[in-house]
């Protein structure tokens, strides 16, 4: 006799079940059981990937759920009293598709209207959406085991009365098969009362791991969860047979009672739920007078075109916008179109700055007629069958970019136009991922958190290269020595090995939205979950589906995405300062797109806040390829992804564009198609135009073979491919061209880019590159706006706004806002937003404040501002970042603050009760004290060391001064890398010139002896740096905090390949020790090969130019034959302040410009 697992728990019993969903199926087919369900705790997270991979296998599928129900009414929150339950366990299974359906109301409300720690149902609710629905008593934590275990037998019996007759001829007594705590006995009691009442009794396991040895790596995953270690006496622990068991196993605990394995395969044959492929979309509701959705849809269509194109509209216009609208009426996806676009116009109409379009929806015609793009598909070659394949039809898919902090209006909007109860959110799954999984279990097993980050980090984990854990003891040396150095080390690996990959937690997709007909119950389980910016209250919990993204998409229910982009905030916020600093509309569908001072200023390495071109590796390709036309952005869009990379495709672009590398082309029809990307193939549209024009099949068709290129099945490109050959060849082509064709697409076409998301995106790119380059001043301000609570980031952009000759004043009551503001040509206001300690409500008191009349002094501010919420850690923070400078220095105002905010809050308490003072009445005239203005009290003033370092507290970084200013010649002359660049391994010695923030001493466990972290900062940024106890001897009393050193180092072999290796020191020397003397050169070094073209000496004279001074201006060379020379300018000398030298850097590399002693 085979038997059926009914209460069987998968990883979605999160943190709890250590099952994964193929392993369940694969033992139950193993087992040759017939069928299997899954039981998770309170959820259906599993319930539709389940169905789908058990039905693929061959196994019946029994979808349900471990309930949890309160013991009165769900949506009371009193907890029970002592000893007793806030809620009882219950196993619900679905017989059919209504018990489906009902199961999915029945989870849905116990999260909306009965969560209380756990999401709970109740009788009430039980009884109404009864129908269809299977249920069995549960553990020993059921309501029925409960009272039977505390001796309630009368209770025990009604609760089971009740069930049997709700759920007639569907209720199942439950025993399990293993020796947990009273499970013999409560199994004892059970019979008894099945015996009574003559109810069916069935059998099952609670299974929380597969196999018997997995118990351990279960109980480290429960410790996990409960967040506890593992050798805690107090703590929840689970039996060693809770595992999924054999039919015979199962026996062995009821050798006489063969009923209840038999109950277990009588209820699996009555189960049937299957599932149709349907499209649950909303009704977009109609105007009056329009009958249909796709009457709609081709009236706004038009209609748009019409205002895009011109009237009549051109005949490759109207062809294609008659295409497309065939291909979405017939599909039946006019509506989807008409919500899309619907929203997208709320937000415009509300303001809220939209993207040009993202992904594939660029390339639809209709798309761009009703705004839902910016984007022109003619103008740029962009194919509608890349987003919506009449062949191949599926589920569009528009995802659309709002301006990050308006994000949720446009959210709201949609839950007010479709019903809140049939809008939601989308479900993520946190996983345990390799370090994850070591950091979680090392905590566990009692590993301090520096031992198992240490260990955690020598996992490569990097986007183009990472291991799991088991293959990381294989490959890395490192990891593999202390896999096999010791028994605990061992384990920790075992563990993490066995958990690596499970579910951990539920989130919320950062922008995925689904829209129900109805309510979204009616369709999808759902739950809640605490959320900040989800359009729905800061305090609400909010509306989320039980299944991800992918399930959705399986279910047929409408999902989109609304992306928040920054970018776009930063944009809109620079035109609005625009328009009132300068009185200029910008225009940004007007701007030139061949515009000279943009494209020189990408060719310089100015990239810092240009959208998508700030890495690196990005900015080194624009100035590599000389960058000038806006195809050029929209190729390296593309071109920087790993494949394309890896396949060194953006060189032998970069070579083609200048001229290093002939363009040529096996077919004189390539080249239309080859042409704007020098005959490298780039983009997917181009593989589909290629196959379409040699092949001579329709776009359509072309999609397929895109497709198949994508997906990397080797079989199907093999088929693929063989179809383009062989039509090919029957159009007359060449074999061996077409031959090497296939090879080329099969090669480029795997790493293919989406041509439509590359113009796309490039078009914010030229955007934000346009309004840096033409109002520096606004974007920087802007830009810095947007990284408020971003430390790294601001330090980063106060640089490049210095670089770009800008003045980042610090912070005043008196002129800044909450963001940046811009107050001069070339002056930006530092925003009171970025200082720590002072919030929100208190900023908008101060500006209110200034706005009604300038503050005079600290007295007069503490009159007029709301001291309910600026308190003094508040005008603490405003003193110590400088924003009070303009009412005495700040060693004055910090010792007058407290007497001058007490005098304060009596006026306005005075004020509120309408009292007058002692001896006046209520006159204004007789409050002497407003014409008394107190004085600051005469204290010395602070040190700049002090000064800059109380900056440093409160804003993270320095804003009026640099410990390092006076020194920025000899780290110029002396470092040999930045803070900034310290994150990659290298061999070589490594010399940096900083200021330590900071010491944390730390003490060996092995060896007893000290050693040091330092935090350290430059002018590029900070970072923290490591001396072993052997330097830290030798050097501990030369490192003082704030005194500008040069730190020599390196590091370590073992840490080569490592993510973030750490730098380790070997000597300190105060920088005042090596002060420089003599004149000072810039040394522009080069070589035969160097790869620059030929015209970027005339952008170094324009350098020299614009940046004027007295240091000479060398270039140093070497040739071929390895002979060196050195040439001075008889006409330029440069300044050697910052400026100068990242202008030409940026121009010629980093590595070729640098600071020399003059000879």
């Amino acid at each position: 006799m085979s038997f059926v697992h009914l209460h069987c728990h998968s990883e979605f019993s999160l943190l709890d079940g250590a099952n994964r969903i193929d392993n369940l199926i694969e033992r139950a087919l193993e087992f040759e059981q017939p069928a299997l369900a899954i039981t998770d705790h309170g959820n259906l997270h599993a319930a539709w990937e389940f169905q789908e991979k058990a039905r693929k296998a061959g196994l019946r599928p029994i979808i349900g759920m471990e309930a949890y129900v309160a013991p009165g009414d769900r949506r009371a929150r009193t907890r029970g009293g002592l000893g007793e339950r806030n809620y009882y366990h219950l196993i619900l299974l679905a017989q059919n598709l209504a018990g489906y359906r009902n199961l999915v109301k029945l989870s849905s409300l116990a999260y909306t209207e009965g969560f209380y720690s756990k999401p709970r149902m109740d009788r009430e609710i039980l009884a109404r959406y009864s129908e269809g629905i299977i249920v069995s008593s549960a553990c020993m934590a059921g309501e029925v085991a409960t009272h039977l275990l505390k001796d309630r037998y009368d209770e025990a019996r009604k609760a089971a009365e009740w069930y049997a007759d709700v759920f007639k001829d569907r209720y199942y007594l439950e025993v399990q098969a293993h020796e947990a705590g009273d499970q013999r006995i409560l199994n004892e009691r059970i019979f008894g009362l099945a015996g009574e009442l003559n109810l069916p009794v069935v059998a099952t396991n609670d299974a929380h791991f597969l196999r018997a040895e997995d118990h351990d790596a279960h109980d480290v995953l429960l410790c996990i969860g409960l967040k506890k270690d593992r050798t805690d006496a107090d703590r929840l622990r689970y039996d060693r047979g809770l595992f999924f068991k054999s039919a015979p196993e199962i026996r062995a605990h009821f050798e006489d009672r063969p009923d209840v394995l038999e109950n277990t395969l009588k209820i699996a044959d009555q189960v049937d739920v299957k599932f149709g492929k349907k499209y649950h979309l909303p009704s977009f509701p109609l105007p009056f007078g329009v009958k249909t959705e796709n009457d709609l849809l081709v009236k706004l269509a038009t209609e748009g075109a019409s205002v895009r194109y011109g009237n009549p509209l051109p005949a490759d216009v109207s062809e294609r916008l008659d295409y497309e609208l065939g291909v979405i009426t017939t599909t039946g996806y006019a509506g989807y179109f008409l919500i899309v676009a619907d929203f997208i116009k709320a937000a415009r109409d509300r303001g809220i700055p939209v993207g040009p379009g993202r992904g594939s929806a660029a390339g639809s015609l209709v798309a761009y007629a009703l705004r839902v793009t910016d984007v022109c598909p003619l103008k740029y070659d962009l194919l509608f069958e890349r987003f919506l394949n009449p062949e191949r039809i599926s589920m569009p898919d528009i995802d659309v970019d709002f301006c990050e902090e308006r994000r949720g209006e446009v959210i709201d909007y949609v839950r007010e136009k479709y019903g809140r109860d049939s809008v939601g959110q989308i479900i993520t799954f946190g996983t345990l991922k390799s370090r994850a999984a070591i950091k979680d279990v090392g905590r566990v097993l009692g590993f301090t958190p520096g031992e198992t980050d240490a260990i955690a980090k020598l996992v490569p984990n990097a986007a183009n290269y990472s291991l799991t854990v088991k293959e990381a003891i294989t490959k890395v040396a490192e990891v593999r020595k202390l896999y096999e150095q010791d028994e605990r080390h061992q384990q920790l690996f075992d563990f993490a090995i066995a958990l690596e990959g499970l579910s951990r937690h539920a989130g919320i997709h950062a922008a995925g939205i689904v829209i129900a007909p109805g309510p979204l119950d009616d369709y999808v389980p759902i739950c809640t979950q605490e959320s900040k910016g989800s359009g729905s209250g800061a305090d609400e919990r909010v509306v989320v589906t039980q299944y991800d993204m992918n399930m959705l998409e399986k279910a047929g229910m409408l999902k989109m995405d609304f992306l928040g982009l920054t970018t776009l905030t930063v944009i809109h916020d620079t035109l609005v300062a625009i328009k009132a600093r300068r009185a200029i509309d910008v225009d940004l569908d007007a701007i030139p797109y061949d515009d000279d001072a943009t494209y020189r200023m990408l060719r310089a390495g100015r990239t810092g806040g240009v959208f998508q071109f700030e890495s690196p590796l990005a900015t080194d390709m624009l100035r590599s390829m000389r960058a000038d036309r806006f195809d050029d952005l929209v190729a390296s869009n593309a071109l920087m992804r790993p494949g394309p990379l890896d396949a060194g495709m953006h060189k032998v672009y970069c070579r083609r564009k200048k001229g290093e590398e002939p363009v040529s082309y096996a077919l004189p029809e390539l080249e239309e198609i080859l042409a704007p990307t020098y005959g490298v193939i780039t983009y997917q549209e181009q593989v589909m135009r290629i196959a379409q024009r040699l092949a001579g099949i329709s776009l359509a068709e072309a999609d397929v073979l895109r497709k198949a290129m994508g997906k990397k099945d080797d079989e199907l490109i093999r088929k693929e491919l063989g179809t383009f050959v062989e039509k090919a060849l029957d159009r007359g082509y060449d074999k061996r061209i077409i031959d090497d064709l296939a090879g080329q697409i099969e090669t480029f076409g795997r790493y293919g880019f989406n041509k439509s998301h590359s113009v796309a995106y490039s078009v914010l790119s030229f955007q934000t590159a346009y309004l840096k380059a033409h109002f520096p001043a606004e974007f920087m301000a802007a830009l810095l706006s947007a990284c408020i609570g971003d430390t790294d980031s601001v330090v980063k952009y106060i640089n490049e706004a210095r670089d770009l000759g800008l003045q980042i004043l610090p912070p005043d009551v008196n002129e800044s806002g909450y963001k940046f503001t811009v107050v001069g040509d070339d002056r930006i206001r530092f925003g009171l937003g970025a200082i720590r300690n002072v919030g929100r409500t208190a900023i908008e008191s101060i500006i209110a404040a200034h706005a009604a009349a300038p503050i005079t002094t600290l007295y007069e501010m503490c009159e007029r501002i709301d001291l309910r919420v600026c308190n003094k850690r508040v005008f603490e923070a405003l003193i110590f970042a400088g924003a009070l400078d303009g009412l005495g220095h700040r060693a004055q105002l910090a010792a007058a603050v407290d007497g001058a905010m007490q005098a304060a809050s009596l006026l306005q308490h005075e004020r509120a009760s309408g009292q007058g003072s002692l001896f006046g009445n209520l006159g204004a005239a007789t409050d002497t004290r407003q014409h008394i203005a107190p004085t600051l009290p005469a204290v010395p003033a602070m040190s700049e060391s002090e000064r800059l370092q109380r900056e440093k507290e409160i804003l993270g970084f320095y804003i009026s001064g640099h410990p390092l200013e006076p020194f920025r010649a000899e780290c110029e002359l002396l470092a040999s890398h930045t803070v900034a660049g310290l994150g990659q391994w290298s061999d070589q010695p490594v010399s940096i010139g900083v200021v330590v923030t900071a010491v944390r001493r730390q003490v060996s466990k092995k060896s007893g002896a000290e050693f040091a972290r330092l935090a350290v900062e430059d002018f590029s940024g900070a970072g923290e740096l490591l001396v072993f106890p052997e330097a830290w001897a030798a050097i501990g009393d030369r490192v003082q905090t704030d005194v500008p050193v040069l730190i020599k180092g390196g590091y370590s072999r073992r840490d080569q390949g490592v993510e973030n290796p750490s730098f380790i020191v070997e000597s300190v020397t105060r920088l005042a020790e090596l002060r420089t003397t003599g004149q000072i050169a810039v040394a522009i070094e080069l070589a035969t090969g160097s790869g620059l073209a030929g015209d970027v000496m005339r952008d170094v004279r324009a350098v020299a130019e614009s940046h004027p001074g007295s240091a000479p201006l060398e270039l140093h060379w070497r040739g071929a034959d390895g002979a060196t020379a050195r040439f001075r300018s008889s006409s330029l000398t440069v300044s050697t302040a910052s400026g100068s030298l990242l202008d030409l850097r940026a121009l010629l590399g980093e590595e070729r410009v640098r600071l020399v002693r003059g000879s």
